[in-house]
């Protein structure tokens, strides 16, 4: 049932502003480094596939901690657990510019992975506590864009601004708009009294067995997070192989190949810029359904027609993905961050066996059964999952 957060002197607006900069650069630090590796590689002398540890231990020190952390934001605040987490991330962040061997990179990596694995779920769960659940799925389509243009900012910032000042300078400019945006964060701590509301009363004998407990227990809040993990392996697992598929079967040099693989972040910034819009025409029914673009990229007879079919992906992806988060944000009130924590753990967990999986398939197959099994798989998804928003809101009524 939605839920009705405590009233409290301040603007949300500006708190959800700095979360979704902070939301921004931490996203840019997912994508960051698929760009450098071949100057990280010659930089310190190594291969690229040496290098490629930078990536995997990121990626897994990030989705990983994000099992953990949710009893610490629902404890001590999630506000004051995303201002902490970026201030850790900026000195991680500058350390990765730093490092003069490739071990002492990797361990900056992994630092900054479990730094900055803290922002976007506390983020999301700040949101669900000051924000209405009727007003919720539009401002979190609001919040994307920080994460959907830190995606775009990541992938140009590595090969644009790496070719120009070098793969340590990249790192650095991150360190700075992370700087900025954790000053930011503490200053608003300080000046806003929104930034310490919690969903719930404090809770002293709550424990982390207590909060998980909680979240698993719910029929609901176990659907989602499986949900979100396979949502996440169809996607990527097919989305990764985009730029490859092009690449080999039209035989496109990787910057014609980037620009298109970018139209993926358009689309969700398509969907962040009219998500009023569109919840107010659709709903959160109609928004779930719409998912399956991914069917077009398999059967493209000619080069040009990919940037819309990879727009169109992006766009029917966040209006489901979006959706999704919604509900993340509500299905556990009690024990909001513990939840939205696992939830975007699994996204991440997902991430990592699709692009497995979808390896596999894809060096022996090619790409067409890659994405066909992504398209029905998310179509059938995004379906399911409308029928049972729409049984659940006939039961609330």
């Amino acid at each position: 049932m939605p839920d009705n957060p405590p009233k409290s002197r301040g603007s949300a607006t500006s708190a959800i502003t700095l979360l979704a900069i902070a939301a921004f650069a931490a996203q840019a630090m997912v994508r960051v480094t698929d760009s450098l590796l071949p100057q990280i590689a010659a930089d310190l002398s190594v291969t690229v596939g040496a290098a490629s540890i930078v990536v995997t231990v990121y990626l897994l020190a990030h989705g990983s901690v994000q099992l953990v952390i949710g009893p610490i934001g629902d404890r001590f605040g999630k506000y004051r657990c995303v201002a902490i987490a970026a201030a850790g991330s900026t000195l991680m962040v500058l350390a990765c510019g730093l490092a003069p061997t490739l071990p002492l990179l990797v361990a900056a990596r992994l630092a900054c992975g479990l730094a900055t694995g803290w922002i976007i779920p506390f983020a999301l769960a700040f949101v669900g506590d000051v924000i209405p659940y009727e007003r919720r799925q539009q401002v979190i389509g609001s919040f994307l864009s920080g994460q959907i243009l830190g995606q775009m900012f990541g992938q140009a910032a590595g090969g644009v601004l790496g070719d120009y000042f070098g793969w340590r300078n990249v790192f650095i400019l991150l360190a700075v708009l992370l700087a900025v945006a954790t000053l930011g964060l503490f200053y608003e701590l300080w000046r806003n009294p929104i930034t310490h509301v919690r969903n719930t009363p404090v809770q002293p004998a709550r424990g982390f067995v207590a909060d998980y407990t909680a979240v698993l227990r719910s029929p609901w809040a176990r659907a989602l997070i499986v949900l979100a993990f396979i949502e996440s392996a169809a996607m990527f697992g097919a989305f990764t192989y985009v730029g490859a598929d092009l690449h080999l079967r039209f035989g496109l040099n990787f910057t014609l190949v980037g620009l298109f693989v970018s139209s993926f972040a358009v689309g969700g910034l398509i969907y962040s810029l009219s998500v009023r819009v569109l919840v107010n025409r659709f709903g959160p029914v109609g928004l779930a359904a719409g998912g399956g673009a991914l069917l077009a990229l398999a059967f493209e007879p000619y080069y040009w027609i990919a940037p819309i079919a990879i727009t169109a992906t992006g766009l029917g992806f966040y209006m489901l993905h979006n959706t999704l988060q919604t509900n993340a944000t509500q299905m556990t009130p009690e024990a909001r961050g513990t939840a939205v924590a696992i939830f975007s753990s699994a996204l991440y967990l997902g991430q990592t066996a699709g692009v497995a999986a979808g390896g596999v398939v894809f060096d022996r197959f090619t790409a067409v059964p890659v994405f066909l099994s992504a398209a029905i798989i998310l179509l059938a998804l995004g379906m399911w999952f409308s029928r049972q928003l729409v049984r659940r809101s006939n039961l609330a009524t």
